[in-house]
């Protein structure tokens, strides 16, 4: 499995240093300004899925803007949202109602993916990535918040909890990608590299269906602007700092966490929450029936009730 992982990175190490040669510096994400805006155009429809009242905002910090879109009660316990790769803060359109009953809602896009924050520094380390988030939690003055972590989202989360101190009350991770172990099938995942290296609707569609038990229940609107983020956006090694947290960094974590993994995810299996159950002090562990690692959007329900039980 270690040596299935490591060649799918050196492939992806030597083509996006390749790549990053033809891109200017100041387009980290995006090849051109035409692509930019016509993938801002696909966000701004995607994120009216959302139908309930939300702001946007922009706030600046040390590495550039991060855009925050903020819903729920200003009275209700503080949420911060982690969306997963190249899905940005409009994936969450299944399951925001839910999550604003009684939360005041913010969704972080992250500074290194194709969404609406732009980074205007060198790729972050992990340590930068720390800095960036602690100065929009600063920003707002969260304290004692939840948080919610979706894929690589859920590897932030987990980086953010090992950080001491923080402010962070509550966890929830929606198959957190490289967290407790590397990725499970790193054959099947190949598809998302395929499509990220040579996007076409054939591999886009391709990739739905190797990460989705139900890709048909996915909205067309959020599959188009999901599509153009892997069409438009510069490949990055960035994925490639992801390790698994070590033994120790886990049992340093004693928040509350819930981690939800769906059956027939490609990126978790068992031996994820079997390790979540070992070297998290006070954690719950579930598996989403009919779900693959887009749980959020296979199981909408489930997972709401599951999350929301948890949270309360």
């Amino acid at each position: 499995m270690l040596k299935q992982y490591s060649r799918l990175a050196i492939v992806l190490f030597l083509i996006t240093s390749c790549a990053s040669k033809k891109v200017k510096f100041e387009d980290y994400v995006f090849k051109t300004k035409s692509e930019e805006q016509k993938y801002q155009a696909s966000y701004d429809k995607a994120l009216k899925l959302w139908n309930i009242p939300y702001t946007e905002e922009d706030v600046k910090t040390s590495f550039g803007t991060a855009h925050v879109v903020i819903a729920g009660p200003k009275n209700g316990k503080d949420l911060v949202l982690l969306h997963g790769m190249d899905a940005s803060s409009t994936m969450w359109y299944p399951n925001i109602k839910a999550f604003t009953k009684k939360h005041r809602v913010y969704a972080i896009d992250f500074i290194m993916e194709p969404n609406k924050s732009n980074l205007t520094v060198k790729s972050l380390s992990s340590k930068d990535i720390l800095a960036f988030y602690n100065e929009v939690f600063d920003h707002y003055k969260l304290k004692k918040f939840d948080l919610i972590g979706a894929s690589r989202g859920g590897w932030i989360a987990t980086l953010l909890a090992t950080e001491k101190p923080n402010s962070i009350d509550k966890i929830v991770l929606l198959s957190p990608a490289q967290t407790f172990k590397f990725i499970d099938k790193v054959g099947k995942t190949s598809s998302a590299l395929m499509l990220k290296l040579f996007p076409s609707e054939k591999k886009f569609g391709k990739t739905l269906k190797t990460f989705s038990t139900h890709p048909e229940n996915i909205s067309v609107i959020y599959k188009r602007q999901f599509y153009l983020a892997n069409k438009y956006s510069k490949s990055n090694s960035s994925m490639l700092k992801m390790m698994p947290f070590s033994q120790k960094e886990l049992e340093s974590i004693t928040n509350p966490v819930l981690v939800l993994i769906g059956d027939k995810d490609v990126i978790n299996s068992e031996e994820s929450l079997e390790r979540a159950n070992k070297y998290l002090s006070n954690c719950k562990t579930k598996t989403v029936k009919d779900a693959g690692h887009f749980l959020t959007i296979d199981q909408p329900k489930m997972v709401n009730d599951a999350v929301i039980d948890f949270l309360e």
